[in-house]
């Protein structure tokens, strides 16, 4: 713990890391779909905990292979487990594009 907490104050003043949440247990959770038109609204437990989302983290980064080196130092802190690496929309970048 004393690992990552270093790690995370590490990014923190960097302005890597810009924020960083945990979630709550499925149990209290709820998953709505849209399938055909319909939706359903399911309680948890989830029983495909390997699908199961465990926190969440926003960085700044220049570049995928930066935000790739990133989540291995993280992965080497945390230990077993996987990061999945998204880019977040931002309408800046669509009207520079246009």
């Amino acid at each position: 713990m004393a690992r990552m907490g270093s790690l995370i104050e590490e990014y923190m003043k960097s302005g890597t890391l810009l924020g960083t949440e945990g979630c709550l247990p499925t149990a209290l959770g709820a998953r709505v779909r849209l399938s055909s038109g319909k939706l359903t609204v399911t309680d948890g437990p989830f029983t495909e905990s390997k699908e199961v989302v465990g926190g969440f983290a926003i960085l700044q980064a220049d570049s995928k292979e930066e935000a790739v080196e990133l989540a291995k130092q993280f992965l080497h802190v945390a230990g077993e487990g996987e990061c999945e690496l998204r880019q977040l929309y931002e309408v800046a970048q669509t009207a520079a594009g246009s």
